[in-house]
């Protein structure tokens, strides 16, 4: 399934990146399984969207919690916890 990925704020510098189209594998059907994919690849990953941090997330525009299912196409977003202007 393909998802489009979004990264703001301090989650941006750090990851340095700041959007990415990504085909997730099978099992990966939440924002939390996306998460969790995603700091698989170690490094500045890992760190950056570890569990128990205090990260925001979104799906297609709405605030929402790790178990919100992904569907094809669908934008997730991370960003820290509070944002500026």
């Amino acid at each position: 399934m393909k998802v489009e990925l979004r990264f703001f704020a301090g989650v941006r510098e750090a990851l340095g990146v700041a959007n990415e189209s990504v085909d997730v594998p099978d099992g990966v059907s939440t924002v939390g399984d996306v998460r969790a994919w995603l700091r698989m690849r170690g490094g500045a990953w890992a760190q950056t969207l570890a569990e128990g941090r205090s990260l925001r997330m979104a799906c297609n525009h709405e605030m929402t919690d790790p178990a919100r299912r992904i569907t094809e196409g669908c934008e997730v977003a991370f960003f820290p916890p509070v944002t500026g202007g």
